[in-house]
């Protein structure tokens, strides 16, 4: 067996029996060679190398570099059974050379010329080409944050098994991490893309080997659970997972807490393909959003009905949009001594396809959920402005105008830019409020130290709506710089026989009144509501029904101090003893 020396790399060798070519000619054939990219060999049967270009000699000199003698003379032993064979080949060959690898694709062609049986090789360095298809695969195979598979993989194992083996039952679990947006926000990108890493190490520690976790977009990740012997050793195995989230996750000098809703779908109960199941497991997942996050539900068919609905009403919405089929009403925030009104909120409406209205409970979630609320935001506000001279005779020309924004906008520092700019632009920017409930504040001082100075600066007052309900205590109110405090009807609502909210009531007037802080009571229906706020506590100003439902745009009318609704409610209202009440002729005092 031949082994290779230094002499048996020596370029430009002829191949001997060419007498009919002359030496120019010889030499330019030799000079091409050389010049070639490729490296080219022609190798005797007796296994000797009878012409070795350049290229090729830098091949064979790695190939020696990196290989056992042993191995170098396997590869010509190799080379010469190609050459007995008489059959032409294409194969890749690979070469590590400490931290390097080569990948070369070698052209084997058996020939004979002048009577002697020769073996040409064509060989092609392509380990750039192979480095980028590898990168390329992983990018397809391989999520490049976390390492974790992509959703290709864990689509193509459960086709699999449900095309290759119809009786096995498995799971698939939708993972979604609760409030990852609000951590991105206040942490920043980074601190959320090393959480997701350290998260996906500790639900991978729970993992059977025949289980597949994958990153499939975002936060979001697909768990398949193969094989299962039943809901109880999935919901067990759902639960393992959950707690191994509970504890902290320290990054950098942060302490996150950080939880995951699981939706799950189960074969073939829940489905018959991969989208089926994917779908399924997504309905579930979201049923437990909507119920608080953090816990885990299995689908069933009424949550595909539901989903359905909800399908229905996001087309729906998104159609009214295009078909600006949104309307704007308000309701009066009166000063419960003089009947004044102090001003007025903004409440956005819909009507349906039928023209029925439609309450805010029934789109409003949507709205922010599907990032739709921004534009029904600068939709009131167009209509406000449109609609200013209206709502000066109406209302009067001082009263405040509260317009709604949900706490995702308010955490928005972009959005946030661009309202205060068009509230700006309106040139009446000192008679607005922006209300925004409790949930805005979660992160007080990006609230305070962002968004707070933007709208300060164009005089823009800020009302915290429904206080009471949310995430704040009464003494957060201190760290809050607003202007106004809305207590939520939930609080208001029988007032005048409940003492524990009769308590309570009493301690957010008192911390109010010392911070400067309006206090509104929403959500007034009774008289006997009306009459204890007004006897018992210093609140000046309320909302509801009892004074007048909310008004219309389309229903103010020029030059009339208030809308005829508005009256008619009044004025058969119980009439409060000593003080002047609405009535018929006035409605309400400017």
């Amino acid at each position: 067996m031949h082994s290779l020396t230094r002499h048996d790399f020596q370029t430009g060798a002829a191949v001997t029996g060419q007498d009919d070519i002359s030496s120019n000619e010889l030499r330019i054939l030799r000079d091409l060679l050389q010049l070639l990219p490729a490296g080219v060999t022609v190798q005797d049967e007796q296994g000797e190398l009878i012409l070795v270009n350049e290229a090729a000699a830098s091949q064979l000199q790695l190939a020696a570099s990196a290989s056992q003698p042993s191995s170098v003379d396997e590869r010509h032993a190799a080379n010469l059974d190609l050459l007995r064979s008489g059959h032409p080949v294409v194969l890749e060959e690979v070469l590590s050379c400490g931290a390097s690898k080569y990948v070369f694709l070698t052209s084997h062609r058996p020939v004979r010329i002048a009577g002697r049986n020769l073996l040409i090789s064509t060989s092609t360095d392509i380990s750039e080409q192979k480095a980028f298809e590898d990168q390329l695969f992983r990018s397809a195979y391989y999520d490049e944050l976390t390492g974790l598979p992509t959703r290709r993989v864990i689509e193509h194992r459960v086709s699999g098994l449900i095309r290759d083996d119809s009786q096995s039952h498995f799971a698939l679990a939708f993972l979604d991490v609760d409030n990852f947006k609000h951590i991105n926000d206040y942490y920043g990108h980074a601190i959320g893309d090393a959480l997701l890493v350290e998260l996906s190490k500790r639900l991978g520690h729970a993992l059977r080997e025949t289980d597949i976790l994958s990153r499939i977009s975002g936060d979001e990740f697909l768990l398949l659970l193969n094989p299962i012997s039943g809901n109880d050793e999935v919901a067990e195995f759902i639960q393992v997972m959950q707690e191994r989230l509970k504890a902290p996750f320290f990054i950098e000098d942060s302490e996150i807490f950080a939880s995951t809703s699981i939706g799950v779908s189960l074969y073939p109960m829940h489905g018959r393909s991969y989208e089926a199941l994917r779908q399924n497991a997504d309905i579930a997942m979201y049923r437990v959003k909507n119920n608080g996050k953090g816990s885990t539900a299995f689908f069933d068919n009424s949550m595909e009905r539901e989903a359905l609905a909800r399908m229905k009403i996001e087309q729906s919405l998104r159609l009214a949009i295009l078909e600006k089929r949104f309307c704007c009403a308000f309701q009066a925030k009166v000063d419960i001594r003089t009947q004044e009104v102090k001003g007025i909120e903004a409440l956005v409406r819909l009507r349906d396809d039928e023209g029925v209205i439609q309450a805010p409970g029934t789109f409003i979630d949507l709205a922010v959920e599907l990032g739709l609320i921004d534009e029904l935001t600068f939709l009131v506000l167009a209509e406000i402005v449109k609609s200013i001279d209206l709502i000066n005779d109406t209302f009067g020309p001082t009263a405040t105008i509260s317009i709604n924004v949900a706490a995702k906008q308010a955490s928005n520092l972009e959005f946030m830019r661009r309202f205060a700019r068009a509230l700006d632009e309106t040139g009446f920017p000192k008679r607005f409020m922006i209300e925004v409930t409790e949930d805005a504040f979660v992160t007080r001082s990006h609230f305070q130290d962002q968004i707070l100075p933007i709208l300060r600066g164009i005089g823009v007052g800020i009302s915290i709506d429904d206080f009471g309900i949310g995430y704040s205590s009464l003494s957060a109110l201190a760290d809050i710089t607003a202007d106004e405090i809305k207590i939520d009807r939930s609080f208001i609502t029988d007032i005048h026989q409940r003492p524990r909210s009769q308590g309570i009531l009493r301690a957010i007037e008192s911390l109010s009144e010392a911070l400067g802080m309006t206090v509104i009571a929403e959500g007034i229906e009774s008289y006997e509501e009306l009459t204890y706020l007004q006897a018992a506590t210093k609140i000046r100003y309320a909302q509801g029904y009892y004074f007048a439902k909310p008004i219309f745009l389309e229903d103010l009318k020029p030059a009339t101090p208030v809308a005829s609704e508005a009256r008619a409610s009044m004025a058969a209202r119980p009439a409060l003893e000593g003080r002047q009440t609405y009535s018929r002729a006035s409605g309400f005092r400017r």
